[in-house]
């Protein structure tokens, strides 16, 4: 049960220091996830109380399955973003079915990743490679930051792509250059740039009040709550609603009642495609920035495991009427740094959550909607980065290309459309890489018993012994190439009597491969040159021996390169 339940094992050695880490890091965690969740509602297109929905079950549920201590999981800004982009692609008009469709894509993500993790799957994240989700959330924030211009602005537009976003606001201003919402413009404005400048100057300046490094960093992530409570008295004393700004408003008092989704056939169908992608990035998202803290204190997660963590906090999200949810960045670090010492830290930031949405509510209906637009904007601005694509350029062109059309596909079709061509590009380079394996000749490096390549380093060869070190695993898309250099190579030299295959870099060889080196073997033969391997691997060693190959083999295998050479020569 502890491999399924990792509460079974943290829990019983359980200490009263502990507690009060804990209960400290909740108690900060809390008052940042308040403006932070209902902003993601915001930005996810549905009503900000299920932001606080989306905050509550889902971190009690992970402290129960998940094997971080430090992970927070909540509602993230490039998820919030993919479940407006889903249910927008819906075109559905009635808020109640919009809500169902989100609570539905949180249920479905939630049980695509619990199957993955039972059945052991975490490594099919791997498919989604960092400079793929690197330029996708460049992309991302971009296109988050524009979508929250209009609300900052007091203006009307909207869209889920550049082509979209771009011409909308610059109608939206042109409209509106003759009647300045000035009210929202000065509340949006000023709490953007208190917010930038908090988190580029606060905590320095602390620091030289004399307060810890520690305290200070925290003290400048919680600037949001000192905007929200400073924007929502403005509202309230200086009746700003009536001026133009546009409030929060109601928020119904308490928790919702437990209850499962919709089961439609039409909208499961519909929702499939993008609760999978939003599955799989929200995984790869928390674990992340779980690897990272716990790297910071010499622990381990279970990758497998967090599948099932993060899986059942979205089911837990839809059925407390939230909407997807994943281990957020910022959110985490200020809990690791507030000293939280087990998973128990998010129950408790829950169980706060909870009393807050009964005492808090009333407060929130003086929330300027501007404040919640210049938070997710500056909390997604630290997300850009396009340095990738100087670094993906002077490193590896293949990658490049992989961050390109992420960036560029996110911004013209939108969020999903860039994941799945960031994905597809990686796959279809990988098969190109790995069909066109590097293959070195090599020498010998004179006063040794290492072999190089003839290319790169001062070596010795021999006419009679071609030696080629193949440095890729040999399967069904490489080895037609390897066909062709092994001949290309023959029909040079005709003093020829040996080819080598240095094997020291092959994993594997497929059936596909095996009969290639069948077929090279005859023909070399036919041409009176032997064919022979040299270092051939334990596991490569086993498949061979279960074939014919060894035994029709016109050379020998060799324990290693210079052995066969000084046999040969």
């Amino acid at each position: 049960m502890k491999k399924y339940l990792p509460i079974l094992d943290w829990a019983r050695r359980y200490r009263s220091e502990q507690f009060s880490d804990d209960i400290l890091a909740a108690i900060i965690v809390m008052v940042m996830l308040v403006p932070q969740s209902l902003a993601y509602a915001m930005l996810a297109g549905l009503p900000p109380e299920m932001g606080l929905y989306a905050s509550i079950l889902p971190l009690m549920v992970y402290a129960l399955f998940g094997t971080s201590r430090a992970l927070s999981v909540g509602p993230v800004a490039v998820v919030s973003l993919m479940t407006a982009a889903a249910v927008a692609r819906l075109e559905l008009q009635d808020p109640a079915q919009m809500i169902a469709a989100a609570t539905l894509l949180a249920f479905m993500a939630g049980a695509f990743l619990v199957i993955l993790g039972v059945l052991r799957l975490g490594f099919l994240a791997n498919f989604l490679s960092h400079p793929v989700i690197a330029g996708f959330i460049t992309a991302s924030g971009v296109i988050i930051a524009l979508g929250q211009l209009p609300g900052i602005l007091g203006i009307s537009a909207g869209g889920q792509t550049l082509l979209q976003l771009v011409p909308s606001i610059a109608s939206g201003v042109q409209a509106s250059l003759d009647n300045l919402n000035w009210p929202t413009i000065l509340v949006g404005g000023g709490t953007l740039i208190y917010l930038f400048w908090s988190r580029a100057k606060l905590a320095g300046l602390l620091k030289k009040a004399g307060m810890n490094d520690r305290t200070a960093v925290i003290t400048s992530r919680l600037s949001p709550i000192v905007a929200v409570l400073a924007t929502g008295f403005a509202a309230w004393s200086l009746d700003l609603g009536e001026k133009g700004l546009v409030l929060v408003g109601d928020v119904p008092t308490g928790l919702p009642g437990l209850a499962l989704p919709s089961f439609s056939p039409d909208l499961w169908s519909a929702l499939a495609g993008s609760a999978a992608l939003i599955a799989i990035l929200g995984f790869v998202e928390s674990v992340s920035v779980a690897q990272g803290l716990a790297a910071k204190k010499r622990e381990r997660i279970d990758p497998d495991q967090e599948l099932i963590g993060i899986g059942a906090s979205n089911m837990a999200a839809s059925v407390a009427g939230g909407f997807p949810v994943a281990g957020g960045f910022a959110r985490s670090v200020v809990n690791f740094d507030a000293g939280a010492a087990t998973p128990a830290a998010g129950f408790f930031a829950a169980l706060l959550m909870a009393v807050a949405t009964f005492f808090l509510m009333p407060l929130l209906a003086w929330l300027p909607k501007a404040t919640l637009s210049a938070t997710i904007i500056v909390a997604v601005w630290s997300l850009v980065d396009f340095s990738i694509l100087k670094k993906a350029w002077s490193y590896s062109r293949a990658d490049f290309m992989a961050v390109t059309a992420t960036i560029v596909l996110t911004w013209l079709e939108g969020v999903e459309a860039g994941v799945a061509a960031g994905i597809l590009v990686s796959v279809l380079i990988h098969l190109y890489k790995s069909s066109r394996p590097h293959v070195a000749i090599v020498g010998q490096v004179p006063g040794t018993e290492h072999y190089r390549n003839v290319h790169r380093h001062h070596v010795t060869t021999y006419p009679q012994i071609l030696s080629l070190r193949v440095d890729e695993s040999l399967y069904f898309a490489n080895t037609r190439f390897l066909e062709d250099l092994v001949y290309k190579e023959v029909s040079e030299r005709a003093d020829l009597k040996h080819v080598v295959l240095m094997c020291s870099a092959v994993n594997e060889i497929d059936l596909s491969a095996l009969e290639s080196l069948e077929a090279i073997n005859s023909r070399l033969k036919d041409n009176g040159i032997q064919l022979h391997l040299s270092e051939v691997k334990g596991p490569v060693m086993d498949s061979l021996q279960r074939s014919h190959f060894l035994h029709e083999l016109s050379g020998k295998v060799y324990l290693s390169q210079h052995q066969a050479v000084q046999d040969l020569l």
